[in-house]
């Protein structure tokens, strides 16, 4: 009974854990699309499919999400 209880603290714990990452990190996992013709590989990635317009239209999106999540912000460490 003793090793049940030690199990769930533990995983209460991991629990935890993972909630204060998700909360402090509010940053989705990104890719690189384009990042292989960058480095002058000619690869298709699993976004754009080597549509390069829709490597565009991704990037625009993640820029204008960017700017709209600026907007929201203040920075109280910039004078």
């Amino acid at each position: 009974m003793d090793m049940f209880f030690v199990v769930f603290a533990f995983m209460g714990l991991v629990i935890v854990a993972m909630s204060i990452g998700v909360i402090m990190g509010r940053k989705p996992i990104s890719g690189s699309c384009g990042g292989m013709a960058a480095l002058g590989m000619d690869v298709a990635c699993d976004i754009c499919k080597g549509d390069k317009a829709v490597c565009e239209t991704e990037q625009e999106k993640a820029k204008a999400k960017k700017a709209l999540a600026d907007t929201l912000a203040y920075d109280a460490t910039k004078k």
